[in-house]
């Protein structure tokens, strides 16, 4: 009975289900790397949580639905090159535009004397790393997932991309190789 309801619920609302999908993955990724981080008797940051959850749901999610949409009207259907030109936009427009607004977003709401320091501190580090993961969650969800569920998998693959991307701002240098060495001190 949940699954028709569910299905016939993201049909009708498609842009709100995939949003607040996509906002709670990424916020459960920050959450979950406070905890892989926590050391003991220490608390995770809550206002952390809530302010990745504001970036998420006031742009990341809103950004992906408009983006992927924008992505299959522009280069409609699920044929090798027009998924290959997907992919290659997004990593070309829709990353970038992705990575910045999350880090700024970020330095705004912590209050940072210099919003832009992260930016530029992070930016192409965490770029080539996204290089390394998401053209190839993207090629998955441009040849299987029907265009009105694409937002929702984004984040449901975001998450593993949130728990890397909350460590780097918090205290990698968007390396996938600062989160390994981080994760080997730790064990």
């Amino acid at each position: 009975m949940a699954g028709p309801l569910l299905r016939s619920g993201v049909r009708r609302f498609p842009w709100l289900c995939n949003v607040l999908l996509y906002g709670s993955l990424f916020s459960a990724g920050d959450a979950a790397q406070q905890l892989l981080r926590r050391r003991p008797g220490q608390e995770p940051d809550w206002a952390q949580t809530r302010h990745v959850a504001l970036v998420a749901l006031s742009f990341h999610g809103n950004f992906n639905y408009v983006w992927l949409r924008g992505l299959e009207r522009a280069l409609p259907g699920r044929a090798p090159g027009a998924v290959l030109a997907k992919v290659l936009c997004d990593q070309l427009v829709g990353a970038p535009v992705a990575i910045l607004a999350f880090y700024t977003g970020m330095s705004i709401l912590q209050g940072k004397e210099n919003i832009f320091s992260d930016c530029k501190k992070k930016f192409w580090n965490t770029y080539k790393t996204g290089l390394l993961y998401w053209p190839f969650v993207q090629l998955s969800n441009f040849v299987l997932v029907p265009v009105y569920l694409r937002t929702a998998y984004t984040g449901l693959c975001g998450f593993l991309w949130a728990i890397f991307i909350c460590f780097s701002q918090q205290s990698g240098d968007g390396t996938a190789k600062s989160a390994f060495l981080w994760f080997q001190r730790e064990k």
